[in-house]
């Protein structure tokens, strides 16, 4: 372990496969104690036996959600609120892509729900932790994606783009499946503005990441035509260490502990699409989040 992590206490999505297994396992390295939530629990069982092979004396934890429904959301929140004294880094990363359109049973669009809203409610009830040890960051996985996308604000279950869209736009950026996802990283994007706007002065940071095109277990359960080319696609991509290595570093190096609200490729700030850069349009996302929340806490 090299130890700049030491001490530090690092909360993680998505970490039981891909880049957020290997980001998991080299903030582990750095000496960082990691608490994962996880979903699968055969899966979670062997990301955390290797994270103890890593560091076998940080007492790694995971504990178990499904983030696409707010309600666990809400309580594995609170559980760690419960038992961690302290959290330094929250990286929300766990994402996906569904071949067809579904609501979760709290009857949100189930990319929107677990894609943005899981990464708003945790961040939401995990934010006092964190400025309680500041300094602290965030970090939130989105991807060059969101270019593809626009919000309508009418429309963020996104009912429109599988029924009245026109072929030409369906086809544009491979379908609608890949435009709802394209919506979401860009909702992270936005987020991500809106946050940093919020934390400012109080010792917390918060950026976005586009980690690359990497190969990871991403779409291969989405179904359909997308599992397939995501597969033959992928044979091409870049390995997770390669996807992680931006998320490492802005969970870790002393270069950033300042920065916040920017969107980072590779290790540098990069420009999103026009539709990231709109402060109107973050608000306006934060608060109809923040309804959509309060509605499923209800």
């Amino acid at each position: 372990m090299t130890g700049i992590m030491r001490g530090k206490i690092v909360v993680i999505t998505g970490a039981t496969s891909g880049i957020g297994q290997s980001t998991a396992e080299r903030l582990a390295a750095k000496g960082a104690r990691i608490i994962q939530i996880a979903r699968d629990r055969n899966r979670g069982a062997w990301a955390q036996a290797r994270l103890e092979q890593i560091a076998p004396t940080l007492e790694h934890a995971i504990h178990y959600a499904d983030l696409s429904l707010m309600s666990e959301v809400s309580d594995v929140a609170k559980t760690i609120c419960a038992t961690e004294p302290r959290i330094d880094v929250l990286i929300n990363n766990a994402g996906a892509i569904f071949n067809t359109r579904g609501l979760t049973a709290e009857g949100l669009e189930r990319t929107f729900a677990l894609n943005h809203m899981a990464y708003f409610g945790l961040t939401l009830l995990l934010l006092g932790r964190l400025r309680d040890c500041a300094p602290a960051r965030i970090i939130n996985t989105a991807s060059d994606a969101h270019a593809a996308a626009t919000l309508d604000f009418d429309d963020l279950q996104s009912a429109v783009p599988y029924g009245r869209r026109d072929w030409v736009t369906k086809l544009r950026y491979g379908g609608p499946a890949y435009e709802v996802y394209a919506r979401s990283k860009l909702c992270n994007v936005l987020f991500t503005r809106a946050l940093a706007q919020r934390l400012a002065g109080t010792g917390v940071t918060a950026n976005s990441v586009h980690p690359g095109f990497v190969a990871t277990r991403f779409a291969d359960d989405a179904g359909g035509l997308i599992a397939f080319s995501m597969r033959i696609a992928k044979r091409f991509a870049r390995p997770p260490s390669r996807g992680a290595e931006t998320l490492v570093y802005l969970a870790s190096s002393p270069e950033v502990a300042g920065t916040s609200g920017l969107y980072f490729h590779d290790r540098v700030p990069a420009s999103p699409s026009p539709a990231g850069l709109q402060d109107v349009a973050a608000e306006r996302l934060w608060q109809e989040s923040m309804q959509l929340w309060e509605q499923c806490s209800r």
